[in-house]
């Protein structure tokens, strides 16, 4: 079977429940042509590169998918390109490395990591004696100045 990976863009405008049917349309259109679902996701509300429709924020979505007969991929980008809620899309097939990535980041593997927090050992060290600040210099008295303040 050959692996695809379909990731498009959905118009930010409309309803969580449109946005989830659209999904859940272009994934039972994928089943029905007889493409296996190997994993949908969800990447969220994200900030576009550029404008796409006067839309600056788009949901995207990423769906992966095995087919034996790959022409069905062509029906499934026209639907796309005709419909208005979908701002872009694009297709790829996956290799090897393209498959095992995914299946590594499904596992957790790769990707962000879950920090544990390591407990942190604290040393004690004397404080450092700070000196004490040097005395103020002793004022400078010059005579013949001092004995015409005094006239």
């Amino acid at each position: 079977m050959r692996h695809f990976e379909v990731s498009f863009i959905v118009d930010p405008v409309l309803s969580g429940d449109e946005v989830q049917s659209t999904a859940k349309a272009y994934c039972d259109m994928l089943s029905a042509e007889g493409a296996k679902i190997v994993h949908i996701d969800e990447m969220g509300l994200r900030q576009l590169a550029y404008p796409l429709n006067k839309r600056n924020t788009g949901l995207y979505y990423c769906v992966e998918f095995a087919t034996e007969s790959p022409t069905m991929i062509a029906k499934v980008e026209l639907a796309m390109k005709r419909d208005d809620r979908i701002l872009r899309f694009l297709t790829v097939k996956l290799d090897k490395y393209g498959i095992k990535y995914n299946e590594d980041k499904r596992a957790g593997k790769i990707g962000r990591k879950n920090r544990k927090e390591k407990p942190v050992e604290v040393v004690s060290r004397p404080a450092a004696a700070v000196p004490p600040p040097p005395p103020p210099p002793p004022p400078v008295v010059v005579p013949e100045i001092a004995a015409s303040e005094e006239e």
